[in-house]
């Protein structure tokens, strides 16, 4: 699947939630990601991001999409990191 996720978290955790989402998806915005994603590895990414969040002040929104093919994006100004689709 194919997903959009950005988090809103306390400063004191930002940098631990952005070394976690860069694990499983490309960053593309400050708190914002995009990736392919199997269902198994956004389990395992929401159970982390849960374990550093504080459950009454976070949040962490995930859109999802069967394949990015569905999803029409536009870039206005420079975009923060290219994504090369290759084999």
């Amino acid at each position: 699947m194919y997903i959009i996720l950005m988090y809103d978290v306390n400063q004191k955790r930002t940098g631990k939630m952005l070394k976690l989402c860069r694990k499983y998806l490309n960053w593309i915005q400050n708190s914002v990601f995009e990736g392919e994603i199997t269902k198994v590895k956004l389990t395992e990414l929401k159970i982390k991001a849960e374990e550093i969040m504080n459950a009454e002040t976070d949040s962490l929104i995930i859109f999802k999409t069967r394949q990015e093919k569905w999803l029409e994006k536009e870039i206005i100004g420079k975009e923060r990191s290219e994504i090369d689709n290759f084999i």
